[in-house]
């Protein structure tokens, strides 16, 4: 790999890097021997001395350097013998994750996740040891994420119920139920936001429900806070609610699913996790049976239709009278 061109790169950004290649810089000189004080370091790297202090305090803390100071010389020196400056290793392995996830950000570009997660990640390259090359232009056309249907969000919205479910700040929705026309007001103790498979979901507490309830953020007409604040119930996990669902929506049922898929669709079925409850059994005739356990049947009835007449659900009853009604609906509005 080729050194980057930091100019080019990163043309809003600094060309050098200065907490790392200052302290470089001091390790060298002190390596040198001439036992140099914080004035002299400031003054040859145009910075104050406090920032010398500071990097000097990290070395000898964080890096666990052998760094004295030497009141006769009046400059710092190592107590014991260094060979290198410890700076920080990476394989390629993990530089090649590294480029995954800055491509990964495209799903929250225009969200206000956006701009730290990509600091994050300037941050750690700029951690990383010169002699490798981080040239993320380079990956353009060779690493890409995309999305089959991108959430519209409203991005005002969306930073309001951000800060409100980090800050356990209530708020007053006025929204709109899928089918319905009419909007209504939901006084919400917002508990997380989520995405899940590219889609993003409000967890809250619904006052008028008395119950936690999802909520989609592009169903939202308008939002205001209350003023008031909540306590987030420490029972309260995502994981455990979402655990026998097939998407977002969980139910207090309890559902043996089993679906059989034919020879045409089964290696898509076997190339995927679907739910971390799924048993997969091999049929004689090159299809797959899948087993789930689930807590409510409305996601999976439209799941089992996308696969059309390659799927068949073989229990429980009630799933497959669904499906059917489903189908001989679509047959007859397509008549």
């Amino acid at each position: 790999m080729k050194p980057r061109d930091k100019a080019k790169e990163l043309p809003h950004q600094p060309l050098s890097r200065p907490p790392l290649e200052r302290m470089m810089r001091i390790h060298s000189a002190i390596q040198s021997g001439k036992y140099p004080n914080a004035s002299k370091l400031a003054r040859e790297m145009e910075v104050s001395t406090k920032s010398i202090h500071r990097d000097l305090e990290f070395m000898r803390d964080r890096l666990n350097l052998p760094l004295e100071y030497d009141r006769n010389r009046f400059g710092y020196f190592y107590t014991q013998e260094v060979s290198s400056f410890p700076t920080l290793q990476v394989s390629e392995g993990e530089l090649f994750a590294l480029l995954v996830a800055e491509k990964a950000l495209q799903q929250y570009r225009g969200t206000n996740f956006e701009k730290p997660l990509l600091s994050a990640i300037r941050k750690m390259e700029q951690s990383l040891p010169d002699t490798i090359s981080l040239n993320l232009a380079e990956w353009e056309q060779t690493i890409s994420f995309s999305t089959r249907a991108e959430p519209i969000l409203n991005l005002e919205f969306f930073d309001v119920i951000g800060k409100a479910t980090v800050r356990r700040q209530q708020l007053e929705l006025t929204y709109r139920k899928p089918g319905q026309r009419q909007t209504e007001l939901r006084l919400v103790d917002p508990y997380h936001l989520a995405n899940i498979n590219g889609e993003w979901f409000l967890f809250a507490f619904d006052h008028l429900r008395k119950d936690i309830r999802t909520f989609v953020p592009a169903r939202i007409k308008a939002l205001r806070p209350t003023g008031k604040t909540f306590d987030r119930p420490h029972k309260f996990s995502l994981e455990k609610r979402l655990r026998d669902s097939f998407g977002v929506h969980s139910a207090q049922g309890e559902f043996q699913v089993v679906l059989r898929f034919n020879e045409i669709v089964a290696d898509y079925i076997r190339e995927k996790k679907w739910h971390p409850s799924q048993q997969l059994i091999e049929q004689k005739n090159g299809g797959v049976e899948l087993q789930l356990k689930l807590s409510s049947l409305q996601e999976i009835e439209r799941w089992v239709l996308s696969w059309g007449g390659n799927a068949v659900v073989v229990k429980p009853p009630e799933l497959a009278e669904m499906v059917k009604r489903s189908a001989e609906s679509l047959l007859k509005n397509q008549a």
